[in-house]
């Protein structure tokens, strides 16, 4: 009876064989190694078949935030027939300078455990060693990794197909107040998040100038072109976004009254500072940020600046627009 391995098995399997060995492993040994491949081998599935499936699973794993590198043939780097994949365990690697309190690593240690079950599993185990028997150098077993869980933005896997081809794009891009989209053409350099939404940040072509986009603001298919630009420019980029809209959080705050004990206290408290009359929270767009103020309803009150407040109250009196005219 053949046995059939759930997908999301697969490809934890996939990345504990990938964080597994320090040079990587070819397709042709993930197929032959890796549970849930291996089995559908065994089962008679066509070798164009399995390799498409490495291919989804590892655009999958990619677009959660998991650095799978390819490595080509050092002579000819774009020669990728007999390329390698791993994941490169130093970047999950904690700074040497970061602390928990008991409470942070007692949640560290639930979530944790989901994943540690399935990297100690014995299919887990059983791929590590046959990537061992293949003469390849692995490190001791990974227990207890966990994948950086990235939001799902319908344009980020074309943006970051971009970045790690070193490729232009092009996407058709709304600000608000805007009457309709522009086309943006950029070289995309750096995929961030910050205040928990993700944004692009790159040289637009047209402005010859680094400009950063919020991802949820790209109405439009992202086109990954055949231009190509010098992958170095790439180098610090990210750094230098998440500077930059530190910077201009830094310039503006809002002071805020929040409701104890409530869902907006939780969240906005968590990068608030207390002031006199409530707490006083930076942000980068105000548009956006009057988007999450509404969502919480009254357990907030805007009391400065006037514009966020008033763009808060525009929102929430749209809210009982519609459920006036559509109330029975």
């Amino acid at each position: 009876m053949t046995v059939t391995i759930p997908a999301e098995e697969r490809l934890t399997n996939l990345v504990v064989a990938l964080m597994a060995t320090g040079i990587g492993l070819t397709k042709q040994q993930i197929l032959d190694s890796v549970s849930g491949y291996r089995q559908r081998a065994e089962a008679g599935a066509k070798p164009d078949a399995l390799e498409k499936m490495f291919e989804r699973d590892k655009d999958e794993l990619r677009t959660l935030g998991i650095p799978i590198e390819t490595i080509g043939d050092p002579t000819d780097p774009h020669d990728l027939r007999e390329a390698r994949y791993r994941i490169p365990q130093a970047d999950y690697d904690l700074p040497a300078d970061i602390e928990f309190t008991d409470a942070e690593l007692a949640v560290l240690r639930l979530a944790g455990s989901v994943w540690s079950a399935e990297s100690v599993s014995v299919d887990a185990q059983a791929g590590v060693r046959k990537i061992r028997a293949l003469g390849i150098d692995g490190d001791e077993p990974i227990i207890g990794f966990a994948p950086r869980i990235a939001a799902r933005d319908a344009a980020f896997p074309k943006l970051q197909e971009g970045i790690e081809r070193s490729r232009v794009v092009v996407f058709e891009y709304l600000k608000p107040g805007d009457a309709a989209a522009s086309t943006r053409r950029i070289r995309p350099l750096a995929l961030v998040e910050y205040e928990a939404r993700w944004h692009v940040f790159g040289i637009d072509l047209d402005a010859a100038a680094d400009r950063t986009f919020l991802l949820s603001r790209i109405v439009s298919d992202v086109k990954v072109t055949g231009q190509t630009f010098d992958a170095s420019l790439r180098i610090g980029a990210g750094e230098r976004a998440l500077s930059g809209l530190a910077a201009v959080a830094a310039a503006q705050s809002a002071l805020l009254e929040v409701t104890p004990g409530t869902e907006a206290a939780l969240r906005l408290g968590r990068r608030s500072t207390a002031a006199a009359q409530g707490i006083r929270v930076p942000y980068v767009d105000r548009h956006v940020f009057a988007d999450e103020l509404a969502a919480y309803g009254p357990e907030v009150r805007v009391v400065e600046p006037a514009d966020l407040r008033d763009a808060v109250i525009d929102r929430l009196r749209a809210i009982s627009r519609v459920h006036s005219d559509g109330g029975d």
